[in-house]
């Protein structure tokens, strides 16, 4: 492997992985067992600093899903190049929990994988370390297939990389495998000098909804903080997992769940409590509260911040017939764009549903594919 040779430059040795296909090995692990991969940290910090690649988030995702992840971590002499998360999918599990590790189930069980972050479908569930060229990264890959075969055992009929961007799309595509494109991701570029450049930027019409927006929030207590502990994370998931479901909902009805709420053939769950407790408060997660005079929660939203860009993974409001106060997603996208200006950040990524309303308020959108692999041409 001539390109990932050239990666061999003097370093500090890690704890070696067991050694493969020419050196390079790729290491199947549960997050439920164990310690984190060694070498784990100092590749988060390069290649993957968003939070939900924290191993200990990964652990508290696996023990409270119905289709747990696992980590493959790819390695050149004990060096961590390239990640992926993949969930084992069972199709008959329904909404039971998954087995603990030391009960997988029969290794002959028909089931299939998903690489995908089901809570995050904006973004990839593989990442590499900048240096890694085109060619390593088609055969990490290959070579991952062929561990998660072996580790997954016969059952597994195949597996489908999910929202993948279109240069992870063309590695992990070929003979004998589907790929397809999928709604995009949204994302609006830094080019602004304040929030009321990015309003006077906007079509006169949708300009003038969002100003009368900003100025209806005096019967609101706003909070706004990073890393908070002082949130009610059940009180937060409840409404989280509520506008989830109305959100699929509408799309049922609507007839256009494959455009809308088509992320997933639904093998995500619900977001749980622990996790989402322990998201928030992540130095780099920024949550926004608001809060009726009485203490009732209306709305949220969550940032976070990477070198990259900021990311809005969640948004969640109580709906008009239960109280809820129209048009507070507006204020929602201005405090984005807000810290996107103020933090200096090249963009702002705002997940992959309301593709209209985003486009309105400035946003472009980023080509996202999945690629479906069956049993028989994985590792080739």
């Amino acid at each position: 492997m001539k390109a990932l040779a050239a990666l061999r430059a003097p370093r500090r040795t890690e704890v070696p992985a067991a050694v493969a296909d020419n050196g390079i090995d790729v290491e199947i692990l549960d997050p439920r067992e164990g310690q984190d991969p060694s070498g784990w940290a100092k590749f988060r910090k390069l290649a993957a600093p968003q939070p939900m690649w924290d191993y200990g988030l990964l652990r508290l995702e696996a023990w409270l899903s119905r289709n747990p992840p696992v980590l493959a971590v790819m390695r050149e002499g004990g060096r961590v190049l390239g990640a992926c998360v993949v969930m084992l999918c069972d199709p008959v599990r329904g909404s039971v929990f998954a087995p603990g590790p030391s009960a997988r189930g029969s290794r002959l069980s028909p089931r299939w994988a998903e690489v995908y972050l089901p809570w995050f479908s904006g973004h990839p569930a593989v990442v590499f370390r900048e240096r890694v060229d085109a060619d390593s990264r088609r055969e990490l890959l290959r070579i991952f297939e062929r561990r998660l075969a072996e580790y997954a055992g016969l059952g597994l009929l195949g597996v489908i990389y999910r929202a993948m961007p279109s240069d992870i799309a063309e590695l992990v595509a070929g003979r004998g495998r589907a790929r397809r494109e999928i709604d995009p991701t949204t994302v609006l570029h830094n080019r602004f000098g304040s929030v009321d450049d990015w309003v006077g930027s906007l079509r006169a019409p949708v300009r003038a909804v969002v100003r009368d927006a900003l100025g209806r929030l005096d019967s609101l207590d706003v909070t706004t903080g990073k890393g908070r502990k002082d949130l009610d994370a059940a009180e937060l998931a409840t409404l989280l997992n509520e506008h989830r479901a109305r959100q699929d909902a509408r799309a049922w009805r609507s007839g256009q769940r494959a455009r809308i709420a088509g992320l997933h053939l639904d093998t995500r769950s619900p977001i749980p409590t622990a996790y989402l407790a322990e998201f928030l408060r992540r130095p780099t997660v920024l949550t926004r509260t608001y809060r009726e005079p009485s203490g009732r929660l209306v709305a949220f939203q969550v940032l976070f911040d990477t070198p990259n860009g900021l990311a809005m993974p969640y948004w969640a409001a109580l709906p008009r017939q239960q109280g809820g106060r129209p048009r507070l997603h507006l204020d929602g996208y201005a405090h984005a764009v807000r810290e996107l200006i103020d933090s200096g950040r090249p963009e702002l990524t705002a997940g992959r549903t309301l593709l209209d309303l985003k486009a309105d308020l400035g946003f472009t959108t980023r080509t996202l594919h999945s690629v479906a692999v069956p049993r028989p041409v994985m590792g080739r």
